[in-house]
């Protein structure tokens, strides 16, 4: 029976007139059926989609990528000129001593 409900399950409740269960019962069945199709069908396109590779999906990561690596290369440059522009200190003081020298001495 869980053929038959495959193809036609969106179609026709087949339990309507089902002379155990309710109207409600029937409907609620039904409701069940449809959802359980859709997860099937929902599990089916998920492993058809991590099995192979999207390649549109993949054109678009190596384009972001490149980009990526172009704005690294810009931001690295940019740091380099702020850098660059800072007036130099005095030589000398820049690279000072400036601990205090604690040697005991007797």
């Amino acid at each position: 029976m869980v053929y038959k409900l495959h193809s036609s399950i969106f179609e026709a409740n087949p339990y309507e007139g089902h002379p155990n269960l309710s109207d409600l019962e029937a409907e609620v069945l039904w409701q069940y059926a449809k959802l359980s199709q859709n997860i099937k069908e929902l599990i089916a396109e998920t492993r058809r989609v991590s099995e192979a590779p999207d390649e549109q999906l993949l054109k678009q990561l190596r384009a972001l990528e490149v980009k990526m690596g172009l704005v690294l290369t810009l931001f690295k440059a940019s740091v380099w000129a702020v850098i660059n522009e800072q007036p130099l200190a005095d030589a000398s003081s820049a690279y000072a001593d400036t601990t205090a020298d604690e040697t005991i001495t007797r």
